[in-house]
């Protein structure tokens, strides 16, 4: 289609740009690969109580050398990034302690988890931990002198969310993210700072712990799986920290000396690897998304040649027709499930109606193309995700067939 392939040549600088950035980062996770030593050896599972697992333990050091972590966390128990989020709230603060979320309200399923919207059953509020959230300023970026001012003995944690989630503002850079990480490191006490790095990771050079963060967390079925990992979330930073995460998702006294690898580790160790190159392919196919719709008179954010810190691409499509029209296309033309027609529908967690696109290998699979949106006007659709920038491009194509009579 030529207005696609109009839209390829036009983003010549910007693929450059994504190819420079993955280069640095395969280059980064080849070299932890081999300074862990990885070896065929470490390709097993273990049982029981999972103690001695020299696979896990050895990937866990092979993120921590990637992400400029102490220590990490890699864990099949750990099912989403709400879930390795949760973990680091739950984990670290105590009754009477104070959450500052500092960009923003965080995504769904976290407010939930903080008490924010609804009540479910143990979420922070109900534990005694106060939540606060930081309104962004007019041009969406932080408040840094409202954070600070907004600090009290109290506060245990200020966390960042690195992505948009469904809100209308930009993600946020790590050059942003960084000269508040260093206001907060110069006062008498200092938070924890933690980071929501879901859809974030290999994306650009740095990550938040280079910088100044204390500890992140994100799904191993995003980015850091490479579209191989089959479950699982991980958690990175600060040694100290991450026992004490380990002590909630296990037990008291036996923290991350526990935990069988039920699933083979060659997926988790190979998914890793491949994910620098898999996240330079997500993002030419959300440039190439953002290119063409701009092209037809949609507003996209972030624009194609915009500098990113995450995969995702927002489309505001409008209508319900339309977003019903997109959704329903990119599933015809997904390798799974391509039979099925997605419905907007209650989620656990959300207290919009979704409608999600995922026609995926693995289940809600983000490393894959797929698209989800909040089913409420402006009907902006997140795009992220793809296994082959091929088939984000032949799925674009199939997509701009059906729109043509409503254009």
């Amino acid at each position: 289609m030529a207005i696609v392939n109009k839209a390829e040549q036009a983003l010549g600088p910007v693929f450059a740009a994504f190819e420079e950035i993955a280069l640095y980062n395969q280059d980064k996770v080849l070299k932890a690969f081999q300074a862990e030593k990885v070896g065929t050896h470490h390709f097993t599972t273990s049982t029981g109580y999972g103690y001695d697992d020299l696979g896990r333990d050895t990937l866990e050091r092979v993120f921590a050398r990637s992400f400029g972590a102490e220590a990490a966390l890699v864990r099949q128990q750990i099912v989403s990034g709400t879930h390795a989020i949760n973990l680091c709230l739950s984990g670290l603060l105590r009754p009477g302690d104070e959450l500052i979320f500092a960009t923003g309200l965080p995504y769904d399923t976290l407010r939930t988890v903080c008490g924010l919207e609804g009540n479910a059953p143990g979420n922070l509020r109900e534990y005694g931990v106060t939540v606060k959230t930081i309104p962004l300023l007019a041009d969406g970026k932080i408040d840094q002198d409202q954070l600070l001012s907004a600090l009290s003995n109290r506060t245990r944690m200020v966390a960042f969310q690195r992505s948009c989630g469904y809100e209308a503002h930009r993600s946020f850079t790590i050059e942003q993210l960084a000269p508040v990480f260093t206001a907060l490191r110069q006062l008498p006490t200092v938070p924890i700072i933690f980071v929501d790095n879901c859809y974030g990771e290999f994306v650009e050079k740095t990550e938040p712990l280079t910088v100044g963060a204390d500890l992140i967390a994100g799904s191993l079925i995003k980015n850091p799986g490479g579209g191989w990992i089959p479950s699982g979330g991980y958690i990175a930073g600060k040694k100290e920290l991450i026992h004490q995460v380990a002590s909630r998702l296990y037990a008291p006294g036996l923290a991350g000396e526990v935990g069988p690898s039920l699933m083979n580790l060659r997926l988790f160790f190979q998914g890793f690897f491949d994910a620098p190159h898999r996240v330079y392919e997500m993002l030419m196919a959300a440039a190439l998304f953002a290119q063409v719709f701009t092209e037809i008179g949609f507003t996209v954010a972030p624009i194609a040649n915009e500098p990113r810190t995450d995969v995702i691409q927002r489309i505001d499509l409008l209508t319900s027709e339309r977003l019903l029209t997109v959704c329903r296309s990119l599933q015809q033309n997904s390798p799974v499930d391509s039979y099925l027609t997605p419905e907007p529908a209650a989620m656990p967690g959300y207290q919009d109606r979704v409608i999600m696109a995922a026609g995926t290998f693995i289940n809600g699979a983000t490393s894959e193309l797929s698209a989800d949106a909040p089913f409420k006007p402006p009907y902006s659709l997140y795009f992220q995700g793809c296994l082959s920038y091929l088939h984000a491009k032949i799925g674009l194509m199939a997509i701009l067939k059906q729109l043509k009579n409503e254009l």
